[in-house]
């Protein structure tokens, strides 16, 4: 198979198949057609790559769907979700734009990325250490903004079924993963705080 990737209305047709789709199909139609026709798609986007996305992300200022009340306005988040999900870079540069401690948008850019593409088990594995991360982010819900912090945004993407207007891929339930030892029971902060006050105390 080629390794170039064609363009039609946002469908790459040299990228990899996701949860038995083609990626960009996780983001539905109608988000999918607003960014396609939005200026800054067509100006500034289209011809990103893996290496010059991050260029673009780190200019990000907020999380959402669309950036106006009337709902035509794609928030460039959207717009460089729906450019990941073409490019698909390798899991090397989406680790890093994940774990960098730069720019908060970038690594929840890359959450949300991560939590559509991947298996139940990456997801957890690799999110999970984000609920201990407490940075605020700006959030606009389709009538206002609103601060979050990033644990929430994480904890969101693990439970709800929708994100941003998106459907997220079904989760296998973490108790089940444990159960089939393929994911180690999850310690929290505070529980580890916790069992270290006793074991001083012994």
């Amino acid at each position: 198979m080629s390794d170039t990737i064609i363009i039609d209305r946002g469908i790459s047709h040299g990228a990899a198949r996701v949860h038995g789709v083609n990626p960009v199909f996780l983001v539905e139609k109608i988000i999918r057609e607003r960014i396609l026709d939005s200026l800054y798609w067509k100006k500034d986007c289209f011809h990103l790559n893996a290496l010059t996305i991050l260029d673009k992300a780190v200019a990000l200022r907020m999380v959402g769907t669309y950036s106006n009340v009337n709902r035509t306005k794609p928030c460039i988040f959207m717009c460089l979700l729906l450019k990941m999900l073409q490019i698909q870079p390798s899991p090397e540069i989406v680790n890093y734009l994940l774990r960098q401690p730069h720019f908060k948008y970038v690594t929840a850019l890359a959450a949300l990325y991560v939590r559509l593409t991947s298996s139940s088990v990456q997801v957890y594995k690799t999110l999970e250490p984000l609920l201990e991360d407490y940075r605020k982010l700006v959030l606009f819900d389709g009538m206002k903004k609103r601060l979050i912090h990033m644990d929430e945004l994480v904890d969101d993407l693990l439970t709800k079924e929708k994100f941003c207007d998106l459907m997220m891929p079904r989760l296998v339930d973490r108790l089940q993963l444990e159960e089939q030892e393929l994911i180690d029971p999850r310690e929290s902060v505070l529980q580890e705080e916790f069992e270290k006050e006793l074991e001083d105390g012994l």
